[in-house]
């Protein structure tokens, strides 16, 4: 009778161990999902003060915002933290009212570059802020920081332009790229490296590549003189032009159509025409939530010539008419006019590659 007993003993307590085994997989379920949950709202609040502190540094409580962004990039999750860590060396950068910190600038933008490096240009999304961020680095690295013994390292700052450029494919580090081609006494090949950069930037409504292009067929500098292109792509240039780069694309608007005469004028408004159909729309980048607002153009004191004509955006001192939707890109581009056709092959056609071939820019020799 013992034995039956036994049995029914080691039976209880198997049964009373996978009681026990049920019980804690469900409690460590239940503390996973407590974990997790927590997690989530300790990210969702890390990503509310992101929120709250850019919307805090756009109505110009900077203070407030590096506040807000700090709490986040210590609390969130590596994305967020990421986040937030970009957007407080963006404003750091900012020499708003002799609040810029360009140490603490410097040592965020180079942790950022030097953790995401690698990181797959085509589909993570950290990507263009770290293009930014090698952007950044090069500015400081080009002229030194003096707080730090940081020594100028032009060398070191074209490769990080270089990689920004080339691997993440960022406009602004291509246009960085053309103007260290263009400065100075360039060498041939250089000049058509900044050329070829110039016009596909062009073509892709990039400000500031339009206005430096347009400078250089005014001044006849790496390629013929054309008043008529200069006018054409600096108006352009005036209209594309993004807050934070408006005074100086204005500018050269100005210099440039005061020094016009009215046929060149005449003759630039059927590209503007032309280019305005073409050419894609700009794109906001990704540290755009961080720029300081200027002035709507309608505020900005008009210029004049030295003659005493008023300067206004567009051809012949006209308003600039509503950028129409771009039509589909033709198979040769080079027909917008901005660069010259290509040499004709033996067959009589034109070789392919468009304005945005560097060859189509007829370089001229320095005088």
């Amino acid at each position: 009778m013992r034995r039956p007993q036994r049995r029914w003993g080691l039976s209880a307590m198997s049964v009373a161990a996978a009681a026990l085994i049920v019980w804690t997989g469900s409690a460590a379920a239940q503390q996973a999902a407590t974990s997790a949950s927590a997690q989530a709202a300790t990210s969702a609040s890390a990503q509310a003060a992101i929120e709250r502190g850019l919307g805090a540094y756009q109505t110009g409580s900077r203070e407030a915002a590096i506040a807000a962004l700090s709490e986040a990039a210590s609390r969130g999750d590596p994305s967020v933290r990421f986040a937030a860590e970009f957007y407080l060396a963006r404003i750091y950068a900012e020499n708003i009212a002799a609040g810029a910190d360009q140490t603490k600038a410097f040592v965020l933008f180079r942790k950022l570059a030097d953790e995401n490096l690698d990181v797959d240009p085509e589909t993570n999304k950290r990507a263009p802020f770290v293009a930014k961020a090698l952007i950044a680095l090069a500015g400081y690295v080009r002229t030194g920081l003096r707080d730090i013994d940081l020594a100028p390292n032009p060398g070191r700052a074209t490769e990080y332009l270089h990689h920004a450029a080339v691997f993440f494919g960022d406009r602004d580090a291509q246009f960085e790229l053309a103007r260290i081609y263009l400065s100075g006494d360039a060498s041939a090949d250089d000049a058509k490296r900044g050329l070829h950069y110039l016009a596909a930037l062009t073509e892709e409504s990039h400000a500031p590549a339009q206005a430096l292009l347009a400078e250089l067929f005014w001044r006849g500098r790496y390629v013929k003189k054309d008043d008529r292109r200069a006018l054409a792509l600096v108006t352009m240039a005036a209209e594309n032009a993004p807050l934070h780069e408006r005074i100086w694309i204005d500018d050269t608007y100005a210099t440039i159509f005061c020094a016009t005469t009215e046929t060149a004028r005449a003759a630039a408004e059927p590209l503007v025409a032309r280019w305005r159909r073409m050419f894609t729309h700009p794109a906001a980048g990704p540290d755009a939530a961080v720029r300081v607002a200027a002035a709507p153009r309608a505020l900005v004191p008009e210029r004049q010539c030295a003659s005493g004509e008023r300067v206004a955006l567009g051809p012949a001192g006209k308003a600039a008419a509503p950028v129409a939707a771009p039509a589909a890109a033709p198979a040769q581009p080079g027909g917008a006019g901005l660069m010259r056709p290509a040499a004709p092959t033996t067959t009589g056609t034109t070789t392919g590659g468009g304005f945005r071939a560097a060859g189509f820019v007829e370089s001229v020799a320095k005088k």
